[in-house]
């Protein structure tokens, strides 16, 4: 069946397909999927929207026609960026853009094809998990500019890339292919190009088959160990044990003994 679309904004769609996978599309292919201060204002609240629904199971992010996202349109920096103030304000914005995506309690999946730069990457970054076309490109761009990055989304870029890819990438701006992102473990896997669209829904369907508390724990453990925060342990310690007594951990066992597939409800 096709998804069913449930939001809809100037540059961003967002579609549901039954199984409770969410995709949100950047639309603005003419831009390469560039980001003005409305969309991240847009993205950041349709996040923050997506978190309170218990009833998605993961969200795909990716861009329309050939490119991911070219980051931020800096056509419009010396209006919303034009002074120090300006500049901090917008930087704030970006990062809670990323922090809800990053935040989401569901696991979210960048499909990226072409461009992927600045602020793109940070939302890449900031998804669990990613995958790509054999057209994808990535760059950190931010030195040519004169620009620094958020301090969250470089937490990002690190646990993603690992520290010295990071650096070079920040330190040098430069390219990097998706063979080489593969290598470097920033991708999952790469897929050709026809390819990636239902590789990335299958991958989100495969994950919203499972035990939904399950995967939120798991989602919130392995946040909280990267993080080394008490209160990001004591809410994943909090899910994790809210799965005992869940009516999807006696349907688990049930199917099991009876050998067929479980049926979970997220309850």
């Amino acid at each position: 069946m096709p998804d069913h679309v449930i939001a809809q904004t100037e540059f961003l769609n967002v579609a549901r397909a039954e199984n409770g996978v969410v995709t949100v599309t950047i639309e603005r292919s003419a831009r390469k999927n560039a980001m003005s201060q409305a969309m991240w204002r847009a993205m950041t609240s349709l996040f923050e929207g997506l978190a309170g629904d218990s009833t998605i199971r993961a969200v795909i992010l990716t861009g329309a026609g050939s490119d991911f996202c070219a980051g931020a349109d800096i056509t419009e920096f010396d209006t919303v960026r034009g002074s120090a103030e300006k500049a901090r304000q917008y930087e704030a914005e970006n990062s809670a853009t990323f922090a809800a995506i990053r935040h989401c309690p569901v696991p979210t999946i960048a499909a990226i094809r072409g461009i992927c730069f600045g602020g793109g990457f940070g939302m890449a970054a900031a998804c669990d998990l990613r995958i790509a076309s054999t057209t994808a490109l990535f760059s950190v761009p931010a030195a040519r500019l004169g620009l620094a990055y958020p301090v969250d989304a470089m937490a990002d870029i690190v646990q993603a890339l690992g520290p010295q890819l990071a650096k070079y990438l920040t330190f040098s701006a430069a390219r990097l292919d998706a063979q080489a992102a593969l290598d470097a473990g920033f991708l999952l896997e790469i897929v050709e190009p026809g390819g990636l669209d239902l590789r990335a829904t299958e991958l989100a369907a495969t994950i919203a088959a499972n035990a939904p508390l399950s995967v939120k724990a798991s989602k919130a453990s392995i946040r909280a160990t990267l993080t080394g925060s008490a209160a990001d342990a004591a809410v994943a310690s909090k899910l994790g044990d809210e799965t005992f007594e869940s009516a999807d951990y006696a349907e688990g066992r049930l199917a099991f003994r009876e050998k067929r597939r479980a049926l979970f409800q997220g309850r």
